[in-house]
């Protein structure tokens, strides 16, 4: 009998999967902001994460789900939702540039996961871990892709809390991004447990993370309209 833990994924999957509702309906009221429609991908590859760890647990391991959830977990966890923040602090040039780079090693990397031989003899039905690929040459692709993410998602969102606190002091944006930064940095030591071999972690800091990603997103829409409120009413 699987224990509870391993279902996690299957509720963390169907809250991204009504986040990423609510984001393409704000992206279809802003569709010129990028940072919209990355965060909308980033929600969206969470959620296929997700799934796949979803599927090993009702269907059962497989070798082509596997190397799906390496992709959309390992390759693509916070990466987009990262490049959302990139688009947010950067100028736009700079965040094209970093977005063509960023979608090239995530191409490459992804063609060495899906050609890579699996060694069999270490599968584990109830913990998906990259230790299985013949080439372990291709887990190299993740810390850099991950260290990215983690220097935008998580760095953006604490320079953002820093800049709202120095000019308004801690208010919802403030702690917005506070969550942002923390909701940001847990599914990432989630996935180093991975590298050990204890996949549970990540399953319970994937759904937190995202739970708090949420939280802080609608702390922040709440103030913007409040915000364009109160400027009508001025006017």
């Amino acid at each position: 009998m699987l224990e509870l833990v391993y279902y996690i994924p299957i509720g963390t999957f169907i809250v991204s999967m009504i986040f990423s509702a609510v984001l393409f309906k704000h992206y279809l009221a802003k569709p010129g902001a990028l940072y919209i429609l990355w965060w909308l991908i980033g929600v969206l590859t969470y959620g296929a994460g997700t799934l796949t760890e979803s599927l090993n647990t009702l269907v059962g391991w497989s070798e082509n789900n596997f190397r799906w959830w390496y992709i959309t977990g390992a390759l693509l966890g916070g990466a987009p939702l990262a490049q959302g923040t990139v688009y947010l602090i950067l100028k736009k040039q700079v965040a094209h540039i970093l977005s063509a780079l960023l979608i090239i090693t995530v191409i490459v990397a992804s063609v060495f996961v899906l050609q890579s031989p699996i060694n069999f003899e270490m599968v584990n039905p109830e913990r998906m871990s990259g230790k299985i690929f013949e080439w372990q040459w291709v887990r190299a692709f993740s810390p850099f892709i991950n260290i990215y993410a983690l220097a935008f998602l998580v760095g953006g969102a604490i320079y953002s809390a820093v800049k709202y606190y120095k000019s308004t002091g801690s208010g919802a944006r403030f702690y917005g991004n506070l969550l942002i930064a923390l909701g940001g940095i847990l599914p990432g030591i989630g996935g180093s447990f991975t590298r050990f071999g204890y996949v549970e972690v990540l399953y319970v800091t994937e759904f937190t993370g995202l739970a708090l990603i949420i939280w802080a997103y609608n702390i922040m829409r709440k103030d913007s309209q409040q915000s364009v409120h109160s400027t009508q009413k001025v006017v």
